[in-house]
């Protein structure tokens, strides 16, 4: 899974990482889908979502690229496009998240409509599962899945990184991992990261570009929400929410700062973030470098905690680093 800018990492460079251990990629930009064949990515491309626009479909075509059906104007489109070349097609099949995919009679009249026309290669049934990382997992979508394939002998794409990683019997023919690929935990609330041997492809880091002295009594930043009950040391990060660093992040979560937990400070602010140097030697300050998730050693930290505490998830951590942010590959 690459969709999202491959989950904020960089569409082309994660495709180039991961080129000699996929069998394709899935996406859900047509834009993107291009940039990968233009890069000359011969992989098969999966689009989550087909075409938005019936006029999409010569590109479609043009650029060997699979939809994803699940809908049936797209069905319709399909056919009346007479492209010049019979595509491979997955159907999405609605067992109950109820998002996208066709219910049972929609199903049986896509499958009715393509066959008639003549007009794919071949069809693949996925489906999508809403709570593989929860605990009532996939067993009510598993079976309604298999109740709406029935007798049919089609391959199937069901598993997502949790149920990858929880549900072998959801393994099918095709797997979607996408979190797991880039090192957070998709059910972080039962295992992390290092617990599933995940290691982190982004690392966020700054460093303290100021240390201020606080009495009893002071306050941080904003609203003055975080107020000084003794003497103590804060540092300056220089990272904010215009960096992608989220705002709603409260007082008390975590940062790395010289192989140390530390906590922050009161409001993230749009450059910059307080944290608690209180319990770090005296030496460390200005020039040291803060790790906001990600690293290794010493300076790692799980960007699943860092979203714990910000009440909400790595994907959206990834998701929103802003184009501000210097990148820096390293292979």
């Amino acid at each position: 899974m690459v969709k999202a800018d491959a989950y904020g990492h960089g569409l082309l460079p994660a495709a180039r990482a991961l080129m000699d251990v996929t069998d394709g990629y899935a996406l859900v930009e047509l834009e993107g889908a291009i940039a990968l064949r233009d890069q000359g990515i011969g992989h098969p491309i999966l689009m989550l979502e087909g075409p938005y626009q019936a006029d999409e479909l010569p590109l479609f075509a043009e650029f060997d690229l699979t939809p994803v059906l699940h809908t049936m104007w797209q069905v319709e489109a399909l056919v009346d496009a007479c492209l010049p070349v019979r595509p491979a097609v997955y159907l999405k099949l609605n067992t109950g998240m109820n998002r996208l995919g066709f219910n049972e009679d929609e199903f049986t009249a896509a499958l009715a409509r393509l066959a008639a026309a003549d007009c794919i290669a071949s069809v693949t049934l996925m489906t999508h599962f809403a709570d593989a990382d929860e605990a009532r997992g996939i067993e009510r979508q598993l079976e309604r899945f298999r109740i709406m394939a029935g007798s049919r002998e089609l391959p199937v794409s069901l598993a997502n990184s949790a149920a990858l990683l929880r549900f072998p019997e959801a393994v099918g023919d095709w797997v979607r991992p996408g979190i797991m690929l880039y090192g957070a935990s998709p059910f972080p609330a039962m295992q992390s990261a290092a617990e599933l041997d995940l290691q982190p492809v982004m690392t966020l880091e700054s460093e303290l570009i100021a240390v201020r002295e606080l009495a009893p009594g002071d306050t941080v930043g904003y609203g003055s929400s975080f107020i000084a009950e003794q003497a103590m040391r804060v540092g300056v990060v220089a990272c904010g929410y215009a960096d992608g660093y989220p705002r709603h992040a409260p007082t008390g979560t975590p940062v790395r700062i010289a192989g140390q937990l530390v906590r922050t400070l009161g409001r993230v602010s749009m450059d910059k973030i307080c944290v608690d140097l209180s319990g770090l030697p005296s030496k460390v300050g200005v020039g040291d470098t803060a790790t906001l998730w990600g690293g290794v050693g010493d300076m790692y930290l799980a960007a699943d905690d860092v979203a714990a505490a910000a009440g909400t998830v790595a994907y959206e951590l990834f998701c929103a680093l802003a184009a501000r942010v210097p990148v820096i590959e390293v292979s």
